[in-house]
């Protein structure tokens, strides 16, 4: 293990204040794979890279540092049952009432390189009627996966990681040794920088907020400041979706939990108290801006 205990505390320190993410002693080998690649980049082993970043203190690599360490694991329709229940429930229950004039809002939070939004706007297009207008925001802290997300080019091995055959043949198309979604449900999808740290995107309430496999990064303050954000903007009868391992029992009491099928959703209900810890953690640059997709 080449990097030293100064480096790897500048390190943690620095991901904790600008992601809130921890790493703890013994996340040292995670730190120096993740960082390896831009080291090899600025011709430097990782320790002395770590060195350089913490000398310059330039914005740019601060920020590459942080992206490098955050998780940007994914694949298409991942883990399966929370797409079950858009489709079967989660879909169907909202058709039941009004339909704002804004459209569906849908927040997919914590994207990374847009498989998770892009299978969303399958599924959607494949159970609403043409005439329902559909608004699903992505974001994500890192600019670097936002941009393969927006680029919608997939090679095959990410291909391969849960995409049905059939709605690979709708919605893609071959290009050289990689595979690009359609222009439709590119342009079905928008992406933002965000910080869950920030406050939530501006607009109208969301009607599904996607929020998967990133609280379980965070200490417990922290996830009940960033439940209560979306529950400020997740609308009456809206619903939020974890990941298999998340829960919001015995972290906020603001929100029930419902069963379907092998997984679980979450409503947003009053809370038994009000909640006065809900202020940003750290300051961040990033701000949300209002607008639709179509």
């Amino acid at each position: 293990m080449t990097l030293t205990t100064a480096s790897f505390d500048f390190v943690a320190d620095l991901v904790r204040r600008r992601s809130a993410i921890q790493l703890d002693q013994g996340k040292e080998y995670l730190v120096e794979s993740r960082l390896a690649p831009l080291a090899r980049r600025a011709g430097l082993g990782v320790d002395e890279y770590v060195r350089a970043v913490r000398a310059g203190r330039s914005e740019h690599d601060l920020d590459l540092v942080v992206e490098a360490l955050t998780t940007n694991e994914t694949s298409w329709f991942r883990d399966g049952a929370p797409f079950v229940a858009l489709r079967q429930h989660l879909v169907p229950t909202l058709m039941e009432g009004p339909i704002p004039a804004s459209g569906l809002r849908v927040w997919s939070a914590a994207c990374s390189t847009g498989q998770e939004p892009y299978s969303i706007a399958m599924t959607l297009a494949d159970v609403l009627p043409a005439s329902v207008r559909v608004e699903i925001l992505a974001t994500d802290l890192s600019e670097q996966v936002l941009a393969r997300a927006r680029a919608g080019r997939y090679s095959q091995l990410e291909m391969d990681r849960g995409l049905p055959t059939a709605m690979r043949a709708r919605h893609f198309r071959a290009d050289g040794a990689e595979w690009c979604i359609s222009d439709e449900l590119r342009a079905a999808v928008r992406y933002q920088r965000h910080n869950l740290l920030d406050a939530p995107p501006a607009g109208p309430p969301f009607d599904l907020v996607f929020l998967r496999n990133v609280l379980i990064y965070f200490d417990l303050t922290t996830k009940q400041q960033i439940l209560s954000r979306v529950h400020r903007v997740l609308r009456p009868g809206g619903f939020l979706v974890l990941g298999a391992a998340e829960t919001t029992i015995g972290v906020d009491d603001g929100w029930a939990r419902l069963a379907l099928g092998s997984g679980s959703v979450y409503r947003p209900v009053a809370r038994t108290a009000p909640r006065t810890s809900d202020v940003p953690l750290v300051p961040s640059p990033f701000t949300a801006k209002p607008g639709g997709l179509r």
